[in-house]
């Protein structure tokens, strides 16, 4: 099993940036009324901030590692590793961290890496440049999360419209001798990839006239090929299924109880499946909190936007334990146990739409 921990590696910080553009889900005129408030309160998401045309998931990372590099007072020469976790990519090829490295003024000796990767993508991201950083000795790195998946999102399609919301953030890390071990438990099921899959304009599926044809797949569902595809109950089914137990058996592995933690952050799938999920680990509310209502389900940036949104001045000023259980795309999920202390933790920023230089070609 891909249960192990990394020591030695702290968060020195985390910092978010969302689309300044707002939209409300009970101006969402595809559905009623009455289908509306009860979304509403099935989803837990009340509105959401959504990319404007142009405006990309490296363009929001960008901002919220400007401003934690500026809170921190790094010097970016220091900085020798960054990675992007995102299913928003700007290009096909090159990798979108590679261009971060340059945009963000990084020193060339810097290693980038690209994961392709949703709603796992934060836990994920962790073990991977967490494990970076203690066997190369690299002293400071920054991870890049984030999901324009809006953009993806059909509106004439009730079950992914009102759900997604676009967020990037930012978190530092840094090499610290003796700082209490992230510890991880890690799991893949593939087999479920059509639960939450885009068809067509990959190498599997090239981009085709027959992609941009609309179909009706249910009621109020009407989608294209490169439109998100969303089977609820698949997912629903999954989490339900494989999130609790991961959990447990964390815990277990690594002897740590459940009441040590001062708060448990669930990746913001939907309402429903938080509470069902929080309910059967028997877990308080308070322990529990939700960025859902103001931001909607944020993909891979959900757990440290709810960190930032959520519990930032606890973060700033006191040490925490914290439960970390993301789940979702791929199928992936997995668990991480994490320790802060007196991190740098900006407020959120919002970003409006900037103009980007046109490509040459």
């Amino acid at each position: 099993m891909a249960i192990f921990e990394i020591a030695d590696v702290r968060i020195a910080g985390i910092s978010a940036c969302v689309p300044k553009n707002i939209l409300s889900n009970q101006d969402y005129n595809w559905i009623s009324q009455k289908e509306r408030d009860l979304l509403i309160r099935m989803i837990g998401v009340e509105s959401r901030h959504v990319a404007d045309k142009g405006q990309t998931c490296s363009d929001l990372c960008f901002q919220a590692a400007e401003q934690l590099l500026d809170k921190t007072g790094w010097d970016r020469s220091e900085i020798n590793l960054l990675i992007f976790v995102s299913q928003s990519r700007d290009y096909l090829i090159p990798s979108t961290s590679a261009i971060l490295q340059d945009r963000l003024k990084l020193p060339k000796t810097c290693i980038t890496l690209d994961i392709n990767l949703g709603c796992s993508g934060y836990v994920y991201g962790l073990s991977v440049i967490g494990s970076l950083m203690k066997t190369t000795g690299i002293q400071k790195s920054l991870m890049l999360v984030g999901d324009i998946s809006t953009v993806t999102s059909a509106y004439r399609d009730k079950s992914t419209y009102p759900l997604f919301g676009d967020a990037a953030t930012a978190t530092a890390l840094e090499l610290k001798p003796g700082y209490p071990p992230m510890q991880f438990n890690l799991q893949t099921d593939g087999s479920g990839y059509e639960a939450i899959i885009i068809y067509d304009g990959g190498g599997r599926n090239l981009t085709s006239k027959k992609s941009f044809n609309v179909k009706k797949y249910g009621d109020g569902i009407y989608r294209n090929r490169l439109q998100t595809a969303l089977n609820g109950i698949e997912v629903f089914n999954f989490s339900l299924r494989e999130v609790v137990p991961n959990i447990k058996t964390t815990l277990n592995h690594f002897h740590r109880s459940l009441d040590e933690f001062d708060f448990l952050l669930f990746h913001q799938a939907n309402r429903l499946i938080n509470e069902t999920l929080r309910k059967m680990l028997k877990v308080n509310p308070e322990r529990v909190p939700y960025s859902l209502k103001d931001f909607g389900n944020t993909s891979c940036a959900s757990i440290p936007l709810t960190m930032l949104s959520q519990i930032r001045d606890v973060l700033r000023d006191k040490p925490q334990k914290l439960l970390l259980s993301a789940f979702g795309v791929g199928l992936s999920w997995g668990t991480a146990l994490i320790e802060t202390d007196c991190i740098v933790i900006p407020e959120i920023t919002e970003q409006e739409i900037i103009p980007l230089k046109s490509d040459k070609e």
